[in-house]
């Protein structure tokens, strides 16, 4: 083999034209910067003329050549540049002169085609933009430009067609949205997002969903959600066939914050346990029959040895209201866990007369759901895969200290979680470069 294709497999790089000089590499500082230098020359005869579309004859000549420093990837994590020096023809037919051309990169671009196939997957990292453009020699709106053009953005990313079962949550969103919250909407059964939507106002979802089929709305048989009103509200007038699940992590957290507030509510009122309560609140919102009751240990804030259980019993018993409190939610955690609807109607039907005001709001607000709680008792969806979601976007904005465009930030949602893929044109381009 000869020396131009082993460098060629070296820069990943099929183009049979381009030559290699002797001395075909140099380290150069250039911006400030130790790099490397690849110089090579492109020289081909052309088929006819770009300008006036003659066929090659005497009458198209050499003129020299053109230089252009091309940026490509870089190579032992060295700023790397291919000074190509490219054939230019003149035609006398139309007295007009043209370069030859190649597909390592397009027309008028000093970027590489592997360049922005580079920093299109770095995008599918959890990377800033600035760090891409550092790790790829480029500027961040080149970045920028790359996703607008790589990707199909202005493409529909809802289809004609929806899942049976779908979960929706929200998120915190950017200052530039509408909203504060933005929505996105996911496949239950492949837990995979189906879109995201800038505003969970309950006009603008409206709106969105109303972009689908009636029939296929009407498809719809689960979703999950979030004890979020309007989703109700929406559920019911776009998808009548569909049934309400809540989402069993919701429900305990309802029940969790009451009763730690419940805990805080003593904590302050208490000062000579404050320690204990604010040091053990975990073991106090275990399950009951989590707590070990067999292994005597010492124990911070607790001179004797003790075991976990004492421990919460002692806590629990240093107000009546709180011990009731813990009582009930130990009730309700039992009823979640083991999907026990008869407990859970019974210890929410029961009166209480000494229990915080915390926990009542939460037997409250858990008797207007009961319809949709015994949904969740009878399916296993969830929205554990979303809140999963949501901890990636939150991840992500703060790697990239934020994004100022919503636009922008859906884009890096959807490309890192492959929601859009490369537009054809340029995955042939890849697979042609890499073949």
């Amino acid at each position: 083999m000869s020396q131009d294709y082993y460098i060629l497999k070296t820069l990943n790089m099929e183009d049979e034209n381009i030559h290699f000089y002797k001395e075909f590499v140099n380290e150069e500082f250039i911006n400030g910067k130790r790099c490397l230098v690849f110089k090579a020359y492109l020289t081909y005869i052309p088929e006819y003329c770009p300008k006036c579309g003659t066929c090659y004859d005497e009458k198209i000549k050499k003129h020299g050549f053109k230089n252009s420093l091309i940026k490509v990837p870089s190579v032992s994590k060295l700023n790397t540049y291919l000074s190509l020096n490219k054939q230019r023809y003149h035609c006398h037919h139309c007295n007009k002169t043209f370069t030859c051309a190649t597909n390592i990169v397009n027309y008028g671009c000093n970027i590489s085609n592997n360049t922005k196939h580079s920093i299109s997957f770095d995008l599918t990292k959890k990377v800033s933009e600035k760090d891409i453009s550092i790790n790829n020699n480029v500027s961040t709106n080149t970045v920028e430009r790359v996703i607008d053009s790589y990707f199909e953005l202005d493409s529909k990313v809802y289809k004609n067609t929806l899942p049976q079962a779908l979960s929706f949550d929200e998120f915190k969103s950017v200052k530039s949205a509408d909203g504060a919250m933005s929505f996105q909407v996911c496949n239950a059964k492949n837990r995979k997002i189906i879109d995201i939507v800038e505003d969970r106002k309950l006009n603008n979802l409206m709106k969105y969903f109303s972009r689908y089929s009636r029939q296929s709305r009407m498809n719809v048989k689960i979703i999950v959600i979030d004890m979020y009103t309007p989703y109700i509200s929406l559920i019911k007038t776009m998808f009548p066939n569909a049934s309400i699940v809540i989402d069993k992590f919701h429900l305990i957290e309802l029940i969790s914050r009451s009763l730690n507030k419940t805990r805080i509510k003593l904590m302050k009122k208490d000062k000579d346990n404050y320690n204990k309560l604010k040091r053990y609140w975990k073991n106090i919102l275990k399950p009951r029959f989590e707590l070990n009751s067999s292994s005597w240990k010492k124990y911070p804030c607790f001179k004797n040895l003790t075991t976990e259980q004492d421990i919460v019993d002692y806590l629990v018993s240093l107000d009546s209201e709180f011990e009731e409190t813990y009582q009930i939610y130990q009730d309700l955690l039992y009823a979640f866990q083991n999907n026990n609807l008869s407990v859970l109607e019974t210890t929410l039907n029961t009166k209480y007369n000494n229990i915080s005001e915390y926990m009542k709001t939460s037997i409250k607000t858990l008797k207007g759901y009961l319809e949709y709680i015994k949904n969740t008792f009878t399916t296993s969806y969830h929205n554990g895969y979303v809140e999963g979601n949501n901890n990636f976007i939150k991840v992500l904005k703060r790697i990239a200290f934020g994004f100022r465009s919503f636009t922008r930030f859906k884009a890096r949602i959807m490309i890192c979680k492959g929601l859009i893929t490369p537009k054809q044109k340029e995955v042939e381009n890849l697979a042609f470069s890499t073949s």
